[in-house]
Protein backbone atom coordinates (compact mmCIF):
# COMPACT_ATOMS: atom_id res chain seq x y z
CA UNK A 1 0.00 0.00 0.00
CA UNK A 2 1.49 3.56 -0.64
CA UNK A 3 -0.62 6.90 -0.59
CA UNK A 4 0.39 10.73 0.06
CA UNK A 5 -1.86 13.50 1.79
CA UNK A 6 -1.64 16.53 1.20
CA UNK A 7 -3.54 19.53 2.21
CA UNK A 8 -3.54 23.24 3.56
CA UNK A 9 -0.50 24.34 6.23
CA UNK A 10 -2.55 25.19 8.87
CA UNK A 11 -6.86 24.72 8.90
CA UNK A 12 -8.49 26.58 11.66
CA UNK A 13 -12.28 25.63 12.19
CA UNK A 14 -14.83 27.10 14.42
CA UNK A 15 -17.71 29.25 14.78
CA UNK A 16 -16.40 32.73 15.25
CA UNK A 17 -12.48 32.32 13.48
CA UNK A 18 -12.95 34.76 10.86
CA UNK A 19 -12.71 37.45 13.81
CA UNK A 20 -8.92 35.97 14.45
CA UNK A 21 -8.37 36.15 10.77
CA UNK A 22 -5.71 39.18 11.13
CA UNK A 23 -3.21 37.86 14.56
CA UNK A 24 -3.51 34.13 11.83
CA UNK A 25 -2.36 36.50 8.64
CA UNK A 26 0.22 37.87 11.01
CA UNK A 27 1.45 34.96 12.43
CA UNK A 28 1.76 33.40 8.55
CA UNK A 29 4.10 36.10 7.47
CA UNK A 30 6.02 35.92 10.64
CA UNK A 31 4.37 38.24 12.58
CA UNK A 32 4.90 40.75 10.37
CA UNK A 33 1.77 42.46 10.28
CA UNK A 34 2.45 45.75 8.34
CA UNK A 35 1.78 44.34 4.39
CA UNK A 36 -0.43 44.93 1.73
CA UNK A 37 -3.14 42.04 0.93
CA UNK A 38 -5.13 41.43 -2.17
CA UNK A 39 -8.76 40.45 -0.41
CA UNK A 40 -10.53 38.02 -3.45
CA UNK A 41 -13.90 38.28 -3.23
CA UNK A 42 -17.29 37.66 -4.89
CA UNK A 43 -19.30 38.79 -1.57
CA UNK A 44 -21.15 42.60 -0.98
CA UNK A 45 -18.97 45.39 -0.09
CA UNK A 46 -20.67 45.39 3.29
CA UNK A 47 -19.24 41.44 3.92
CA UNK A 48 -15.91 42.23 2.52
CA UNK A 49 -15.39 45.20 4.61
CA UNK A 50 -16.18 42.99 8.04
CA UNK A 51 -13.03 41.35 6.54
CA UNK A 52 -10.73 44.40 5.55
CA UNK A 53 -11.57 46.56 8.53
CA UNK A 54 -10.09 44.34 11.34
CA UNK A 55 -6.95 43.70 8.84
CA UNK A 56 -6.91 47.80 8.51
CA UNK A 57 -6.29 48.05 12.39
CA UNK A 58 -3.89 45.16 12.33
CA UNK A 59 -1.75 47.65 9.94
CA UNK A 60 -2.47 45.69 6.49
CA UNK A 61 -3.39 47.75 3.81
CA UNK A 62 -6.12 46.03 1.82
CA UNK A 63 -6.63 45.86 -1.96
CA UNK A 64 -10.31 44.15 -3.31
CA UNK A 65 -10.51 42.44 -6.51
CA UNK A 66 -13.95 41.51 -7.14
CA UNK A 67 -14.96 38.40 -8.97
CA UNK A 68 -18.43 37.93 -10.99
CA UNK A 69 -19.25 35.11 -11.37
CA UNK A 70 -17.00 31.49 -11.47
CA UNK A 71 -13.05 32.46 -12.50
CA UNK A 72 -12.40 32.47 -16.11
CA UNK A 73 -8.40 32.36 -17.60
CA UNK A 74 -8.84 36.65 -18.31
CA UNK A 75 -9.81 37.07 -14.76
CA UNK A 76 -7.39 35.44 -13.00
CA UNK A 77 -4.33 36.93 -15.46
CA UNK A 78 -5.99 40.39 -15.06
CA UNK A 79 -5.51 39.42 -10.88
CA UNK A 80 -2.13 38.53 -11.00
CA UNK A 81 -0.96 41.75 -12.94
CA UNK A 82 -3.06 43.89 -10.21
CA UNK A 83 -1.19 41.78 -7.41
CA UNK A 84 2.34 42.35 -8.72
CA UNK A 85 1.41 45.87 -9.11
CA UNK A 86 0.24 46.50 -6.19
CA UNK A 87 3.05 44.52 -4.58
CA UNK A 88 0.93 42.44 -2.74
CA UNK A 89 2.62 40.00 0.15
CA UNK A 90 -0.84 38.00 0.91
CA UNK A 91 -3.68 37.01 -1.21
CA UNK A 92 -6.60 36.28 0.71
CA UNK A 93 -9.80 34.60 -0.98
CA UNK A 94 -12.88 35.17 0.87
CA UNK A 95 -16.27 33.73 -0.38
CA UNK A 96 -17.70 31.18 -2.20
CA UNK A 97 -15.51 28.29 -4.35
CA UNK A 98 -14.99 30.95 -7.48
CA UNK A 99 -13.60 33.68 -5.04
CA UNK A 100 -11.27 30.66 -3.29
CA UNK A 101 -9.99 29.35 -6.65
CA UNK A 102 -9.38 32.91 -8.25
CA UNK A 103 -6.97 33.46 -4.99
CA UNK A 104 -5.42 30.39 -5.34
CA UNK A 105 -4.71 30.89 -9.35
CA UNK A 106 -3.92 34.90 -8.64
CA UNK A 107 -1.34 34.03 -6.22
CA UNK A 108 0.41 31.19 -8.34
CA UNK A 109 0.56 32.99 -11.38
CA UNK A 110 1.59 36.51 -9.73
CA UNK A 111 5.12 35.18 -8.97
CA UNK A 112 5.49 33.01 -12.26
CA UNK A 113 5.69 34.32 -15.74
CA UNK A 114 4.10 33.27 -18.78
CA UNK A 115 0.77 32.66 -19.80
CA UNK A 116 -1.78 31.19 -17.73
CA UNK A 117 -2.20 28.35 -20.82
CA UNK A 118 1.12 27.32 -20.19
CA UNK A 119 0.07 25.92 -16.92
CA UNK A 120 -3.28 24.73 -17.99
CA UNK A 121 -4.51 20.91 -17.94
CA UNK A 122 -6.06 19.25 -21.44
CA UNK A 123 -6.40 23.35 -23.48
CA UNK A 124 -2.33 24.27 -22.54
CA UNK A 125 0.67 22.95 -21.75
CA UNK A 126 0.20 21.41 -18.66
CA UNK A 127 3.86 23.19 -17.88
CA UNK A 128 4.77 23.08 -13.93
CA UNK A 129 4.79 26.18 -11.69
CA UNK A 130 8.76 26.76 -11.35
CA UNK A 131 7.96 29.56 -8.47
CA UNK A 132 6.11 29.11 -4.98
CA UNK A 133 2.84 31.36 -4.83
CA UNK A 134 2.62 34.28 -2.96
CA UNK A 135 1.10 32.87 0.69
CA UNK A 136 -2.82 32.49 -0.05
CA UNK A 137 -5.75 32.28 2.77
CA UNK A 138 -8.83 30.81 2.11
CA UNK A 139 -11.99 31.79 3.66
CA UNK A 140 -14.96 30.07 2.35
CA UNK A 141 -18.33 31.66 2.64
CA UNK A 142 -20.23 27.96 1.87
CA UNK A 143 -20.36 25.27 2.34
CA UNK A 144 -19.36 22.49 -0.07
CA UNK A 145 -16.02 23.45 -2.69
CA UNK A 146 -13.91 22.57 -0.24
CA UNK A 147 -11.43 24.72 -2.23
CA UNK A 148 -10.10 26.22 0.89
CA UNK A 149 -7.51 22.72 1.18
CA UNK A 150 -7.09 21.78 -2.63
CA UNK A 151 -4.60 21.97 -4.74
CA UNK A 152 -6.18 23.25 -8.14
CA UNK A 153 -8.35 26.17 -9.44
CA UNK A 154 -10.92 25.46 -12.20
CA UNK A 155 -11.22 27.87 -14.57
CA UNK A 156 -13.05 28.92 -17.50
CA UNK A 157 -11.81 29.33 -20.92
CA UNK A 158 -14.33 31.22 -23.15
CA UNK A 159 -12.24 30.42 -26.18
CA UNK A 160 -12.21 26.94 -25.88
CA UNK A 161 -15.60 26.54 -24.10
CA UNK A 162 -14.53 24.15 -21.61
CA UNK A 163 -13.63 24.26 -17.65
CA UNK A 164 -9.87 23.05 -16.95
CA UNK A 165 -8.04 23.27 -14.05
CA UNK A 166 -4.53 24.81 -13.45
CA UNK A 167 -2.74 22.75 -10.72
CA UNK A 168 0.02 22.50 -8.74
CA UNK A 169 1.13 20.83 -5.23
CA UNK A 170 2.29 24.55 -3.96
CA UNK A 171 -1.12 26.12 -4.90
CA UNK A 172 -2.03 24.64 -1.23
CA UNK A 173 -3.65 27.43 0.95
CA UNK A 174 -0.92 27.94 3.41
CA UNK A 175 -3.96 28.73 5.95
CA UNK A 176 -7.52 27.89 5.87
CA UNK A 177 -10.51 29.95 8.17
CA UNK A 178 -13.61 27.98 8.22
CA UNK A 179 -16.11 29.28 10.10
CA UNK A 180 -19.86 27.71 10.20
CA UNK A 181 -21.29 31.43 11.13
CA UNK A 182 -20.03 32.63 7.55
CA UNK A 183 -22.64 30.42 6.02
CA UNK A 184 -26.09 31.51 8.01
CA UNK A 185 -27.29 33.99 5.70
CA UNK A 186 -26.84 32.08 2.50
CA UNK A 187 -29.92 31.18 0.02
CA UNK A 188 -31.76 28.06 0.62
CA UNK A 189 -30.68 27.20 -3.28
CA UNK A 190 -27.37 27.87 -2.66
CA UNK A 191 -27.36 25.80 0.61
CA UNK A 192 -28.71 23.14 -1.59
CA UNK A 193 -26.23 23.37 -4.73
CA UNK A 194 -23.27 23.39 -2.27
CA UNK A 195 -24.26 20.81 0.31
CA UNK A 196 -24.74 18.13 -2.61
CA UNK A 197 -21.38 19.76 -4.18
CA UNK A 198 -19.81 18.82 -0.74
CA UNK A 199 -21.86 15.19 -0.68
CA UNK A 200 -20.47 14.25 -3.95
CA UNK A 201 -16.83 14.96 -3.15
CA UNK A 202 -17.73 12.67 -0.10
CA UNK A 203 -19.08 10.24 -2.14
CA UNK A 204 -16.74 10.13 -5.18
CA UNK A 205 -13.61 9.98 -3.67
CA UNK A 206 -14.92 6.98 -1.40
CA UNK A 207 -15.79 5.16 -4.74
CA UNK A 208 -12.72 6.38 -6.12
CA UNK A 209 -9.94 4.02 -7.52
CA UNK A 210 -7.29 6.54 -5.40
CA UNK A 211 -9.15 5.86 -2.41
CA UNK A 212 -7.07 5.78 0.72
CA UNK A 213 -7.47 4.65 4.22
CA UNK A 214 -7.16 8.35 5.00
CA UNK A 215 -9.24 9.67 2.74
CA UNK A 216 -11.87 6.87 3.62
CA UNK A 217 -12.34 7.83 7.19
CA UNK A 218 -12.44 11.39 6.50
CA UNK A 219 -15.71 10.64 3.79
CA UNK A 220 -16.87 7.69 6.56
CA UNK A 221 -17.19 11.22 9.21
CA UNK A 222 -18.40 13.80 6.55
CA UNK A 223 -21.15 11.52 4.71
CA UNK A 224 -23.41 10.77 7.73
CA UNK A 225 -23.04 14.91 8.60
CA UNK A 226 -23.81 15.81 5.13
CA UNK A 227 -27.49 13.32 5.30
CA UNK A 228 -28.59 14.36 8.79
CA UNK A 229 -27.59 18.31 8.85
CA UNK A 230 -28.78 19.32 4.53
CA UNK A 231 -32.24 19.33 5.07
CA UNK A 232 -32.31 21.18 8.02
CA UNK A 233 -29.73 23.60 7.28
CA UNK A 234 -31.92 24.18 3.91
CA UNK A 235 -35.19 24.65 6.20
CA UNK A 236 -33.33 27.15 8.30
CA UNK A 237 -29.86 28.75 7.70
CA UNK A 238 -29.56 29.73 11.71
CA UNK A 239 -29.70 26.42 12.61
CA UNK A 240 -26.72 26.19 13.80
CA UNK A 241 -25.67 22.86 14.18
CA UNK A 242 -26.93 22.18 10.90
CA UNK A 243 -24.08 24.70 9.42
CA UNK A 244 -21.76 23.46 11.67
CA UNK A 245 -21.92 19.89 10.19
CA UNK A 246 -21.63 21.58 6.71
CA UNK A 247 -19.25 23.18 6.83
CA UNK A 248 -17.10 19.87 8.27
CA UNK A 249 -18.68 18.25 5.04
CA UNK A 250 -17.26 20.46 3.01
CA UNK A 251 -13.97 21.01 4.54
CA UNK A 252 -13.65 16.82 4.28
CA UNK A 253 -14.53 17.10 0.68
CA UNK A 254 -12.02 18.96 -0.20
CA UNK A 255 -9.68 17.06 1.53
CA UNK A 256 -10.74 13.39 0.16
CA UNK A 257 -11.01 14.58 -4.10
CA UNK A 258 -7.65 16.66 -3.32
CA UNK A 259 -5.74 13.02 -2.10
CA UNK A 260 -8.34 10.55 -3.59
CA UNK A 261 -10.08 12.47 -6.94
CA UNK A 262 -13.41 12.24 -8.06
CA UNK A 263 -15.19 10.60 -10.36
CA UNK A 264 -17.81 10.90 -13.34
CA UNK A 265 -19.83 13.90 -11.85
CA UNK A 266 -17.27 16.06 -12.00
CA UNK A 267 -15.93 14.41 -15.49
CA UNK A 268 -18.99 15.92 -16.83
CA UNK A 269 -18.95 18.74 -14.74
CA UNK A 270 -16.24 20.54 -16.23
CA UNK A 271 -17.47 20.60 -19.84
CA UNK A 272 -21.11 21.79 -18.83
CA UNK A 273 -19.77 24.40 -17.00
CA UNK A 274 -17.60 25.79 -20.15
CA UNK A 275 -20.20 25.53 -22.19
CA UNK A 276 -23.28 26.19 -20.12
CA UNK A 277 -24.16 29.12 -17.61
CA UNK A 278 -24.75 26.98 -15.14
CA UNK A 279 -23.63 26.74 -11.67
CA UNK A 280 -21.40 24.47 -10.76
CA UNK A 281 -23.03 22.80 -7.16
CA UNK A 282 -26.30 22.51 -9.23
CA UNK A 283 -24.92 20.67 -12.01
CA UNK A 284 -23.09 18.19 -10.13
CA UNK A 285 -26.55 17.48 -7.74
CA UNK A 286 -28.14 17.28 -10.81
CA UNK A 287 -26.05 14.10 -11.82
CA UNK A 288 -25.03 12.76 -8.97
CA UNK A 289 -27.88 10.17 -8.34
CA UNK A 290 -27.84 8.99 -11.90
CA UNK A 291 -24.09 8.52 -12.27
CA UNK A 292 -24.36 6.36 -9.01
CA UNK A 293 -27.20 4.53 -10.59
CA UNK A 294 -25.55 4.06 -13.59
CA UNK A 295 -22.05 3.14 -12.07
CA UNK A 296 -23.13 0.54 -9.55
CA UNK A 297 -25.23 -1.47 -12.56
CA UNK A 298 -21.96 -1.34 -14.68
CA UNK A 299 -19.89 -2.89 -11.81
CA UNK A 300 -22.62 -5.65 -11.11
CA UNK A 301 -22.51 -6.75 -15.20
CA UNK A 302 -18.92 -6.05 -15.82
CA UNK A 303 -16.91 -6.64 -12.31
CA UNK A 304 -19.49 -8.44 -9.57
CA UNK A 305 -16.42 -9.01 -7.35
CA UNK A 306 -15.43 -5.54 -7.24
CA UNK A 307 -15.39 -4.36 -3.62
CA UNK A 308 -16.54 -1.03 -4.58
CA UNK A 309 -20.06 -2.28 -4.99
CA UNK A 310 -19.43 -3.10 -0.84
CA UNK A 311 -18.65 0.49 -0.76
CA UNK A 312 -21.89 1.75 -2.65
CA UNK A 313 -23.79 -0.27 0.34
CA UNK A 314 -21.85 1.13 3.07
CA UNK A 315 -23.02 4.39 1.37
CA UNK A 316 -26.30 3.75 1.55
CA UNK A 317 -26.23 2.63 4.73
CA UNK A 318 -24.79 6.28 5.79
CA UNK A 319 -26.77 8.28 3.69
CA UNK A 320 -30.24 6.45 5.09
CA UNK A 321 -29.43 5.26 8.48
CA UNK A 322 -30.81 1.65 7.65
CA UNK A 323 -28.31 -1.30 8.69
CA UNK A 324 -30.15 -3.38 5.94
CA UNK A 325 -29.17 -0.34 3.12
CA UNK A 326 -28.23 -1.96 -0.51
CA UNK A 327 -26.58 0.57 -3.09
CA UNK A 328 -29.57 1.04 -5.10
CA UNK A 329 -31.26 2.95 -1.72
CA UNK A 330 -28.04 5.17 -2.33
CA UNK A 331 -29.11 6.46 -5.67
CA UNK A 332 -32.89 6.49 -4.58
CA UNK A 333 -32.29 8.70 -1.44
CA UNK A 334 -30.26 11.11 -3.22
CA UNK A 335 -32.73 11.66 -6.27
CA UNK A 336 -35.65 12.37 -3.47
CA UNK A 337 -33.11 15.03 -1.31
CA UNK A 338 -32.74 16.48 -4.90
CA UNK A 339 -36.38 16.69 -5.84
CA UNK A 340 -37.04 17.79 -1.79
CA UNK A 341 -34.18 20.48 -2.35
CA UNK A 342 -35.91 21.72 -5.76
CA UNK A 343 -32.43 20.78 -7.37
CA UNK A 344 -33.51 21.99 -11.58
CA UNK A 345 -32.65 19.28 -13.85
CA UNK A 346 -29.48 20.06 -16.46
CA UNK A 347 -32.38 21.15 -19.20
CA UNK A 348 -32.75 24.09 -17.15
CA UNK A 349 -29.48 25.72 -18.58
CA UNK A 350 -30.17 25.47 -22.27
CA UNK A 351 -28.27 21.41 -22.37
CA UNK A 352 -30.35 19.70 -24.81
CA UNK A 353 -29.93 15.88 -26.43
CA UNK A 354 -28.20 17.26 -29.67
CA UNK A 355 -25.59 18.71 -26.99
CA UNK A 356 -24.36 15.31 -25.55
CA UNK A 357 -22.40 14.11 -28.18
CA UNK A 358 -19.58 16.93 -27.28
CA UNK A 359 -20.36 16.60 -23.34
CA UNK A 360 -19.42 12.92 -23.49
CA UNK A 361 -16.84 13.74 -25.64
CA UNK A 362 -15.23 16.80 -23.26
CA UNK A 363 -16.15 14.15 -20.35
CA UNK A 364 -13.90 11.42 -21.26
CA UNK A 365 -10.73 14.37 -21.54
CA UNK A 366 -11.70 15.42 -17.74
CA UNK A 367 -8.95 14.50 -15.22
CA UNK A 368 -11.78 13.84 -12.89
CA UNK A 369 -13.05 11.00 -15.07
CA UNK A 370 -10.17 9.03 -14.37
CA UNK A 371 -11.07 8.42 -11.21
CA UNK A 372 -14.80 6.98 -11.41
CA UNK A 373 -14.52 3.26 -10.58
CA UNK A 374 -15.40 1.39 -13.83
CA UNK A 375 -14.94 3.07 -17.10
CA UNK A 376 -18.46 3.85 -18.76
CA UNK A 377 -19.27 3.30 -22.32
CA UNK A 378 -20.48 5.42 -24.44
CA UNK A 379 -23.92 4.61 -24.03
CA UNK A 380 -23.94 4.69 -20.33
CA UNK A 381 -22.29 8.20 -20.32
CA UNK A 382 -25.32 9.08 -22.39
CA UNK A 383 -27.90 7.56 -20.14
CA UNK A 384 -26.20 9.25 -17.25
CA UNK A 385 -27.06 12.72 -19.04
CA UNK A 386 -30.10 11.72 -20.37
CA UNK A 387 -32.17 11.07 -16.98
CA UNK A 388 -30.41 13.90 -15.57
CA UNK A 389 -31.81 16.43 -18.40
Amino acid sequence: MRFEFATAARIVFGPGTRHETGRLIADLLGGRAEARALVVTGRSREATESLTAPLNVRGFDCDTFAVDGEPTVDLVQQGAAFARERQCSVVIGFGGGSALDTAKAVAALATNSGDVLDYLEVIGRNLPLTNPPLPCVAIPTTAGTGAEVTRNAVLASRKHRVKVSLRSPLMLPRLAIVDPELTYDLPPAVTAATGLDALTQLIEPYVSVRANPLTDAICREGIPRAARSLWHAFQNGRDAAAREDMAVAGLFGGLALANAGLGAVHGFAGPIGGMFPAPHGAVCAALLPHVMAVNVRALRERAPASGILARYDQIAVMLTGCADAVADDASEWIRRLCDRLAIPPLRTYGITERDLPVLIEGSRAASSMKGNPVVLTTDELREVLVRSL
